[in-house]
């Protein structure tokens, strides 16, 4: 299994205009064959003491994949590309974690 964790920084206040267009490909990413998770998150509130948020303009997804073709076929989909273009003038950036179960 591969986990990804894509960090996702909106500029100042963007974020739900992100959003908008992530949940509008959700279906179509989660019908990927290998598919497992796919999910954006937001801190949660109230928060532990320790926790360490990750702000008004940021966002997580969480990802999981049966296996590295699975995920690179969902990079190489159009709806991606879509995403990526409709998306691409409200991202400040985008840091990507591609992880194997230790």
């Amino acid at each position: 299994m591969i986990h990804v964790i894509a960090v996702i920084a909106a500029k100042p206040g963007q974020r739900e205009t992100i959003l908008t267009h992530f949940r509008a490909n959700v279906v179509a990413v989660r019908a990927e064959q290998g598919c497992i998770e796919y999910g954006a998150a937001l801190d949660a509130d109230p928060a532990l003491g320790f926790q360490t948020q990750c702000g008004p303009d940021t966002f997580p997804v969480i990802e999981k994949w049966e296996s590295m073709d699975a995920l690179k076929a969902h990079a190489a989909a159009p709806h991606m590309a879509a995403y990526g273009a409709k998306t691409r003038e409200f991202v400040a950036s985008r840091v990507i974690h591609i992880l194997q179960p230790a």
